[in-house]
């Protein structure tokens, strides 16, 4: 329990010193899913405000049994880039469950970037087929850098086929890609990114006002997609062509002014994926994990991340 006026700050930079693996965060969401479907964990759902010329607010809140309360506010700032900036920034606080004090600031996107493809490895985990080895990318940002990390751990990948707007991150990709001995091809339309894809990550920018451009009917039997984009560059019309739809918190999708599909057609959740009351992949049938945002992602990571920084004794200490 903690009851001090101090609290730990752990910047991006210290976060990532600390080497957490993706398959460690992946385990970390896992134990989290379980204890929320034993009602161990609570989470609400995710909000957001867009304020106009393409921001994007977001924040998150969870509370476990494990003693933390963690909130997230992120923003996502098209023109950061032009400013020297990233486009998403934000940050966290960890908080005693038990009295309220503060116990931890944690910079907001190392934890980001890792809990998303964390979810996305959870979900692939039992969506998609094990002997994986070519991954198209639609979106070559953070996420697509993020998701190959966690995925190279998952999967015997060996080509990765890069579609995406910015010549300079599909580059950077690309030589990532090459740098752990993956074969790297740049793809000229999205249709020959994804036609002979096992799996498939697309994490467009965050504007509704993008055209659908990606069709799930191009993919082949037993693929798997991470969709990290709220579905927008997907037809919706191509939906039904997977099999299973897992979305990561039923509730917060049915609550949500704008879905990212029509509910008929979701499976069901991640926890209910991880718990196993729904069922894996249907065979002969691609899958997808459509992910909006889970507080329970922020919270896993962020726990892990407080509690390996404290014991390693990293980050500063800030007193009052």
């Amino acid at each position: 329990m903690h009851t001090g006026d101090d609290f730990l700050f752990l910047s991006d930079r210290t976060l990532e010193s600390l080497r957490i693996r993706p398959g460690e965060v992946a385990d970390a969401i896992e134990t989290a899913l379980l204890a929320k479907a034993e009602g161990r964990l609570h989470t609400s759902p995710k909000s957001a405000i867009l304020p106009g010329e393409g921001r994007y607010m977001m924040s998150t809140l969870a509370v476990g049994d494990d003693g933390f309360t963690v909130v997230k506010q992120v923003s996502v700032c098209p023109e950061n880039p032009s400013r020297g900036l990233a486009a998403i920034n934000g940050a966290i606080m960890a908080l005693d469950a038990e009295t309220g004090k503060l116990r931890a600031v944690v910079g907001a996107n190392w934890i980001t970037a890792v809990r998303t493809a964390a979810l996305s490895a959870v979900a692939a985990r039992r969506l998609a087929d094990p002997q994986s080895r070519t991954i198209a990318f639609v979106g070559t940002g953070v996420q697509a850098h993020s998701h190959l990390a966690a995925f190279a751990d998952l999967f015997p990948l060996e080509r990765v086929r890069v579609y995406g707007r910015g010549q300079a991150n599909i580059d950077k990709l690309c030589q990532t890609a090459r740098a752990q001995g993956l074969e790297a091809t740049e793809c000229s339309s999205p249709e020959e990114a994804l036609r002979e894809a096992d799996l498939i990550v697309t994490s467009v920018t965050l504007d509704f006002s993008i055209p659908p451009f990606l069709d799930a009917r191009w993919l082949k039997p037993n693929a798997f997609a991470a969709i990290t984009d709220a579905c927008i560059p997907w037809y919706p019309e191509g939906m039904g062509a997977f099999g299973t739809i897992v979305v990561d918190d039923r509730v917060q999708e049915a609550e949500s002014a704008q879905p990212m599909m029509p509910f008929e057609l979701i499976s069901g959740d991640l926890t209910e994926l991880v718990a196993g009351s729904l069922a894996g992949r249907e065979e002969g049938k691609p899958s997808a994990f459509a992910f909006r945002g889970l507080a329970l992602g922020d919270y896993a990571a962020t726990v892990l991340a407080v509690k390996r920084a404290e014991a390693a004794g990293l980050g500063a200490r800030i007193e009052p």
